[in-house]
């Protein structure tokens, strides 16, 4: 979506989005649905502080202190909720020139992040910079295209995670961008970069069938989607299974609601990124009952 159609949007996004009755919980019903807050960012570039109010594009949006103030909120509300990142943590203000990314995980560590993943923007400062950054993470990081066995990074992220709230497990794994051509090979030395598609398919199984997570969610950093013959969001969910939701990142795309895609299986995964800059906050609500599950969406402007 273009910035200007994002403004302009905003202010009805903001509001959500209705959910008919039958979607809601019901206690007397013995099919009770149990729902569960997914929060998402991606592509937060170094993004600190709140955007000029002088700025031609977006005066006053933005900013780690606003979009506190929103999650706090929401985990007020709900007694369920994670909150992840898609990756592009680093790069794109004098923050991370002066930090070298400690600024970027102390605050997401404040802001109470779940799980992120990580971007082609994440190796700008080489392997042994992000692992100094990520000193200050009490966060894991999951990559499960990225082989760092030769590398710095050995041991230092994880395939996928699972989290349990109440009685509804949730498994999450990340991919990440092939990272040849796009940034200096001295910056990620020795990673070997897996197929995505191979490894999705891998770790989604696993997390259902193994694990047997109610939900499996990607966090991905692929990007939305290309003109050319390259792997993205919408190629990776119609070529897999398992997936209940992908949050993307790197195409810095802002979609006004999140797109379905039908997968190897026919059935629905759905896909969300919010932009970029932490100019919104993507929540999905999950119901999940014995047999189906429900979906409510917001794109909230931070």
């Amino acid at each position: 979506m273009e910035r200007r159609k994002f403004l302009q949007q905003s202010a009805v996004l903001g509001a959500g989005v209705a959910l008919s009755p039958s979607v809601l919980a019901d206690p007397k019903r013995p099919d009770s649905l149990r729902k569960i807050t997914i929060l998402h960012t991606n592509d937060t570039h170094s993004n600190i502080e709140t955007f000029p109010v002088t700025h031609a594009t977006f005066p006053g949006r933005g900013g780690v202190a606003l979009r506190h103030t929103l999650i706090q909120q929401i985990r007020r509300e709900e007694k369920n909720v994670l909150l992840f990142d898609a990756g592009d943590i680093f790069q794109g203000t004098p923050y991370f020139n002066k930090f070298n990314g400690t600024l970027e995980m102390k605050l997401m560590s404040m802001l109470g992040y779940d799980c992120a993943t990580m971007g082609n923007h994440d190796f700008d400062i080489g392997l042994d910079g992000f692992l100094n950054a990520k000193r200050y993470a009490n966060f894991p990081f999951v990559c499960s295209n990225y082989d760092f066995s030769n590398t710095e990074l050995r041991d230092e992220t994880l395939p996928y995670m699972t989290f349990l709230k109440e009685d509804i497990k949730v498994g999450v794994f990340g991919l990440g961008v092939e990272l040849e051509g796009l940034i200096m090979k001295a910056n990620y030395g020795e990673t070997r970069y897996l197929d995505p598609i191979e490894m999705a398919n891998r770790q989604a199984r696993h997390l259902r069938m193994e694990e047997e997570c109610d939900l499996v969610i990607c966090l991905s950093h692929l990007g939305y989607q290309y003109r050319q013959n390259k792997v993205s969001d919408i190629v990776l969910a119609s070529a897999t299974e398992n997936i209940d939701l992908i949050i993307g990142g790197h195409t810095h795309t802002f979609l006004d609601k999140p797109s379905y895609t039908k997968n190897l299986a026919g059935s629905l995964v759905l896909i969300n990124q919010v932009g970029w800059a932490g100019l919104a906050l993507g929540r999905i609500d999950f119901y999940l009952g014995e047999r189906k599950k429900h979906k409510g969406f917001q794109l909230i402007p931070v």
